[in-house]
C-alpha cells in the first residue's frame, strides 16, 4: 500500500507542478520583489536604494498634500460608476438572453464574446475615432444636425432655431473626459458582467418565482425577495470582474482621458517609466492590491455570513 500511495503522491505532484511553478515564478516572486521594492528609496539617478522605510507609503497617504489620494478617489469613482452602468445594462441583458430559444441564445452568447477576439487596444482606438472632436458623433453634431437646423431656419424663418444652431456649431466635449473613460471601460468589461449574470439567471428555478406570485407577491416583491437573492452570486462575480480591472485600468484612461484625466494606473506607469521612482510606484501598486484584496474578502465574508444567517432562520 505504501508504494502505491507514494506513487500516487508523485503523480499528483507531477500534475500540479506546472501550475505551481508558473504561480511561484511569474506571480509570487515578482509580487515579493515589488513588495520589497516598496520599502526602498529612489536612487539619485534612478534605481532602488535598499534602505527599509515607510516613506513611500507616507507620501501616498499624505493628507496635507492629498494629490495622490485625490487621484485614487477619482479612480474609485470611475470604477464604481463603470460597475454600476455595466450592471444596469448587463443584468437585464442576461435575463433577455436567457429568455430566448436555445439556438438564438447560443448565437447571442457568441456575439457577446466576439469583442474578445479583437485586441483591447484596437477597440479603445475605435472609441477615439468616435469621441474625438472630429469623430463620428461630433461630425453628426456639428455637420448633419447643424445643417438641418440651418435649413429649417431658412425654410421656416418663424421657428426659433438660433439656439439650436449655436449649440450644434461647436463640438461636444466628449474626448479627454471622465465620460469618455467610463464609456471605454463599460464597453471593454461589459461581457464580464453579462456572462456571470447569465449563468446565474439560467440556473434560476422559475417555480420559486411562480410560487411567489401564487402567494400574491407583486412583481417588485418577487424580484427583491426571490429573483435577486438567487441571482446575487452572478451579480457579485460580475461586479468584481468589472470593478477590479477598472480600478487598475491604464490603457483606457491613457487613450481616452488624455492628460486631463489621470487614474491611479497612469500614476504607477509614470513612476516606473518616466520618473523612474520604482519604490514609489511599487508602493502604490501594493496599496492598490491590498485595498482590492481587502474589499473582495470583506464582501465575500459578508455574503457568506448573510447566507449562513438565512440558513439558520430556515
Amino acid at each position: 500500500m505504501a508504494p502505491k500511495k507514494k506513487r500516487r503522491n508523485w503523480m499528483l505532484f507531477g500534475l500540479i507542478f506546472p501550475s505551481l511553478f508558473w504561480l511561484v515564478v511569474f506571480f509570487a516572486i515578482p509580487l515579493l520583489i515589488v513588495l520589497a521594492m516598496s520599502f526602498g528609496q529612489r536612487g539619485t539617478y534612478g534605481g532602488v536604494v535598499w534602505n527599509l522605510n515607510l516613506e513611500n507609503f507616507v507620501r501616498f497617504l499624505n493628507l496635507e498634500d492629498p494629490l495622490y489620494l485625490r487621484i485614487f478617489g477619482r479612480t474609485v469613482y470611475i470604477a464604481t460608476i463603470t460597475t454600476i452602468i455595466s450592471l444596469l445594462i448587463g443584468y437585464p441583458l442576461a435575463f433577455w438572453i436567457a429568455a430566448q430559444s436555445e439556438r438564438r441564445r447560443n448565437v447571442l452568447i457568441l456575439l457577446l464574446m466576439v469583442p474578445f477576439w479583437t485586441n483591447f487596444l484596437v477597440r479603445t482606438y475605435a472609441w477615439i475615432l468616435i469621441l474625438r472632436d472630429q469623430g463620428l458623433i461630433n461630425t453628426i453634431w456639428t455637420g448633419t444636425l447643424n445643417g438641418w437646423f440651418i435649413g429649417l431656419e431658412a425654410a421656416l424663418p418663424w421657428l426659433p432655431m438660433e439656439g439650436l444652431i449655436n449649440m450644434t456649431a461647436n463640438p461636444l466635449p466628449l474626448f479627454g473626459t471622465d465620460f469618455a473613460i467610463i464609456i471605454g471601460l463599460v464597453y471593454g468589461w461589459l461581457p464580464d458582467m453579462v456572462l456571470p449574470c447569465y449563468a446565474a439567471v439560467e440556473r434560476l428555478d422559475h417555480s420559486l418565482v411562480e410560487a411567489a406570485y401564487d402567494l400574491y407577491a407583486s412583481r417588485t416583491k418577487a424580484f427583491l425577495r426571490v429573483i435577486l437573492p438567487l441571482t446575487l452570486p452572478g451579480v457579485v462575480a460580475g461586479s468584481i470582474l468589472v470593478f477590479i480591472p477598472s480600478l487598475g485600468a491604464y490603457v483606457t484612461p491613457d487613450l481616452l482621458g488624455g492628460a486631463k484625466t489621470i487614474m491611479i494606473g497612469n500614476v504607477i506607469y509614470s513612476q516606473f517609466m518616466s520618473a523612474r521612482d520604482y519604490p514609489f510606484g511599487a508602493a502604490i501598486s501594493i496599496i492598490l492590491m491590498a485595498l482590492m484584496l481587502a474589499a473582495t474578502l470583506i464582501y465575500f465574508r459578508s455574503t457568506a455570513a448573510s447566507e449562513n444567517q438565512g440558513e439558520s432562520h430556515e
